[in-house]
């Protein structure tokens, strides 16, 4: 019987009142959340921009190779 009164309650429940649950539990899960340091964030960063310039290089000279390979074919 409680359980009953329990989903008839929870779909009575306003706009409103599910939009403020929303919000408590996005402000609980962002206390939980481990941010990295000052330290770390920079270093992540640089490695982050390194392996893009890096894979940018190597794909642009493999399309250079196959640009060459293909002008011998044709």
């Amino acid at each position: 019987m409680t359980k009953e009164k329990k989903t008839i309650k929870s779909e009575k429940t306003s706009i409103f009142e599910k939009f403020m649950e929303f919000c408590h539990g996005v402000k609980t899960e962002s206390k939980r959340i481990h941010w990295t340091d000052r330290k770390d964030l920079v270093k992540y960063s640089i490695s982050t921009l390194v392996f893009v310039v890096f894979f940018s290089l190597f794909f642009y000279f493999i399309d250079i190779l196959f640009a060459f390979v293909h002008s011998l074919i044709g």
